[in-house]
């Protein structure tokens, strides 16, 4: 199931250092994980800021980047959804993710949402060793989620999240990987979520926020029988903050920073074909014991460089939004991941439009690496909503 699951993620991230791993043969020290789509944007608003979230505006994608905002939301109730064309500069035409949220604000103090993730591969040839055709599979992913988000005084919000997922990437078929056939099943899994979110207003004309976020807290993904090979989904920790000013009647900016890393440990892993020293040598058995919680507080401190390389997992995305109006927006962001931790590097760009009740978001994602055929080129992301404004 290793390959099975390598193979998988690269496809659904298709990272640069990804692709940089396949076009040179170096084995980047990177923390795969089951499940990849969880952390994946799903909007069309924070991705064109370089996937700031943690501290943005409130609205309908708040589950994604941090639950707790949802009870500063303004609207009475509103539904959104994205569709994600993925990695479209491989031509694999048929690989798309796509996003529904909505909400409904209880009172002034509460709020509930709920959303769910639907990821397809499309349609993949299954073949044995000998390259005859032996089925045709529907690789898929989806999780859905119950958020309920409450205001603890006028500035700070708790946010708690309940989320069952289901990754079905074999559809049952059994898998040869050389050294034997295995069963495969699909993999279910229980996560939960816990953010929280700090507003504060300095005058009528400035605003700052402040959040924090850990999510995908939840067991493991096992795609056998086999109980020593299992996947960690990633948990996650987010830290950030927004800047708000009001320049005028009309003129509104804001410019954010969010500090990311995985709550999962640091796998073994071999370098030019030497076993890297490590907490667990190139040992999978004992890699694959290791509990949830363990691994999260583990994931601070078990890099084979150690305190250098801790630094290296920390991801960073910037962003800037401009509104004219608050019915036009244009948006930028960059977002940066180490080379040796996956490689992800890109800018990006999006605009917004409200009108009434009604919103839509685009964003595109520009890579800044250097590899040939970048296959996080051309992702876009296409966003509408519905808000419904509160009565008076």
């Amino acid at each position: 199931m290793k390959k099975l699951t390598l193979l998988t993620t690269l496809a659904l991230l298709g990272t640069a250092a990804h692709a940089q791993y396949s076009e040179t043969g170096q084995n980047k020290n990177y923390i795969s994980t089951g499940m990849p789509i969880l952390i994946i944007s799903p909007d069309g608003i924070s991705s064109g800021m370089g996937d700031v979230g943690v501290a943005t505006m409130p609205d309908a994608y708040s589950a994604h980047w941090n639950n707790a905002k949802f009870a500063f939301i303004e609207n009475s109730a509103g539904i959104s959804t994205t569709y994600t064309p993925w990695l479209r500069n491989l031509n694999v035409g048929d690989m798309n993710l796509l996003y529904l949220g909505g909400y409904y604000r209880i009172n002034d103090r509460s709020t509930a949402a709920a959303s769910l993730t639907y990821f397809t591969l499309g349609d993949i040839d299954h073949r044995d060793e000998d390259g005859n055709l032996v089925g045709n599979l529907h690789p898929n992913e989806f999780a859905f989620d119950a958020t309920y988000a409450l205001k603890l005084n006028d500035n700070l919000s708790l946010g708690a999240t309940g989320r069952f997922m289901r990754s079905d990437l074999t559809n049952g078929q059994t898998i040869s990987d050389g050294s034997g056939n295995t069963a495969t099943k699909a993999a279910n899994s229980l996560a939960a979520d816990i953010g929280l979110y700090y507003q504060k207003t300095i005058d009528k004309q400035q605003e700052f926020a402040l959040g924090a976020f850990i999510s995908n807290l939840g067991a493991k993904l096992s795609y056998s029988d086999d109980d020593n090979d299992k996947e960690f989904i990633p948990a996650n920790l987010r830290l950030g903050g927004r800047y708000t000013n009001r320049l005028d009647d009309y003129n509104k900016i804001s410019v954010m920073l969010d500090a990311n890393k995985l709550l999962v440990p640091t796998p073994p892993y071999t370098k030019d074909g030497v076993d890297y020293p490590s907490r667990y040598a190139n040992n999978w058995s004992e890699y694959n014991s290791i509990g949830v919680v363990q691994g999260a507080f583990q994931s601070f401190m078990d890099a084979p460089g150690g305190m250098s390389e801790e630094l290296q997992e920390i991801q960073l995305s910037v962003g800037a939004e401009y509104w004219y109006a608050e019915t036009f927006a244009v948006r930028a962001g960059y977002f940066y991941e180490h080379e040796n931790k996956g490689g992800r590097q890109y800018a990006s760009i999006g605009v917004g439009v409200r009108y009434s009740y009604f919103s839509g978001d685009f964003s595109y994602l520009i890579p800044t690496t250097t590899i040939s055929t970048n296959p996080l080129s051309n992702t876009m992301r296409i966003s509408i909503g519905l808000d419904l404004k509160p009565t008076k």
